[in-house]
């Protein structure tokens, strides 16, 4: 009668584990940022003497918020990181690696069945590879890092199935879009999803990872994307191997969504919050200030090949700034020419990272119309102006227009 996260939960747990119990979890990964990083280890020096690592091979320091440091406050941030991580001998996945998430998920340091936490509010993005991943706060990193395992209470799950075809220009950040704007903020509050349906099984990994990364967006704790022979690959291709985990057929669910996306249109978000979901269509030839592509959410190499697709032969009229996800997507894409289209283009290339999400990494707006792909629109996230947010092929086409558009070819 167990679903996902209940059987992944007892794999680590000697308690019983069911949907609203507390139970104690051994951790398999353990980070910390750059942003949170320095707390934990203050915590870990204030509270504990000794070995303040319990779990040394896989515990890291992950550097994405702000690389190289931009201010005083990261580069000390940073010192405090390395310093410490070579004293306790630990890894830092430094300022050249990108977003910590990604990095486990492109070194193949996770699999499926793990559990991991990181002070990374995004951090259940590792949903989409079978891992139960969890952001904590500052403290519970630090009593994880000396103790090697948390306290979690078992979250209840619901279904969320998603059925039907759709074409280009519709990629799967509007099939997220379409899930967000079902949900809202709070339709998946303190629940585990499990995806399913067509539509999911055909997302490739890094639409799933798109898909993942909007969870903390509609309140849930953890989404999980299929185990199946697309994930097989994905770890096969690294070396990697896994038993693929599924629900029993008598689990328990406390909803089941249905969503049709055979009609689905390009969509985007508008502000305030990332759940006020409209058809781009709506605000078609609304004049733009800048663009960005990037993030958690849509700086993965399909993400980069689908703007590069619209980028090619064109000039923006508007600033675009591009930021990889990792180091190996980065690399990738320098290797293919994709780079050199973004150069054509007038687009800025940064180094990985979180870039418009960092508090400025990839640069600030001001009091402008602004389209970006990253996961928040929250008044003042990027900067004082309005964020509409959007897929990559919409704000690849909108930077060339200088007007919010949709490419027709």
């Amino acid at each position: 009668m167990a679903t996902i996260v209940e059987k992944i939960l007892q794999m680590h747990s000697p308690q019983k584990v069911r949907a609203g119990e507390i139970v104690w979890i051994e951790l398999d990964i353990i980070t910390a940022r750059e942003f949170g990083g320095p707390n934990v280890v203050k915590h870990l020096k204030k509270h504990f003497s000794g070995n303040y690592v319990a779990k040394k091979e896989s515990t890291f320091f992950t550097f994405d918020l702000s690389v190289p440091a931009k201010t005083l406050k990261y580069a000390l941030a940073q010192d405090i990181c390395r310093k410490f991580a070579k004293e306790n001998g630990i890894k830092v996945f430094d300022i050249n690696q990108g977003i910590g998430t990604h990095v486990l998920i492109d070194k193949g340091v996770v699999k499926p069945g793990m559990t991991a936490v990181g002070t990374d509010s995004h951090y259940n993005i590792l949903g989409a590879v079978g891992v139960f991943g969890q952001g904590m706060g500052d403290k519970d990193i630090a009593f994880a890092f000396k103790t090697g395992k948390t306290w979690f209470e078992v979250p209840a799950s619901m279904k969320v199935i998603v059925e039907g075809n759709y074409s280009w220009p519709t990629v799967a950040r509007d099939l997220t879009f379409a899930v967000m704007r079902e949900l809202g903020p709070a339709g998946a509050l303190g629940k585990a999803i499990e995806y399913e349906g067509n539509a999911i099984s055909n997302l490739s990994m890094d639409g799933r990872v798109t898909l993942a990364s909007q969870t903390t967006e509609m309140g849930g704790i953890i989404g999980f994307l299929p185990m199946d022979e697309k994930l097989r690959k994905f770890y096969e291709e690294k070396g990697v191997n896994f038993k693929p985990i599924t629900a029993d057929k008598d689990a328990e669910y406390v909803d089941e969504i249905h969503i049709d996306v055979n009609k689905l249109e390009p969509l985007m978000a508008a502000p305030p919050n990332p759940c006020n979901v409209h058809p781009v269509s709506e605000f078609e030839g609304m004049e733009i200030d800048g663009a960005f592509i990037g993030s958690c959410t849509n700086g993965r190499y399909e993400d980069l090949v689908a703007a590069a697709k619209v980028l090619k032969g064109k000039k923006v009229k508007v600033p675009l700034t591009i930021t990889p996800t990792t180091r190996e997507v980065w690399l990738r894409i320098i290797q293919e020419g994709i780079w050199e289209i973004f150069a054509d283009a007038g687009a800025v290339l940064t180094n990985p990272g979180c870039g418009g999400c960092a508090e400025g990494m990839a640069g600030l707006i001001g009091d402008e119309i602004f389209l970006s792909t990253t996961n928040r629109n929250y008044p003042g996230k990027q900067g004082p102006g309005k964020l509409y947010l959007v897929s990559p092929v919409i704000a690849a086409a909108s930077a060339v227009e200088g007007k919010v558009a949709i490419p027709t070819s």
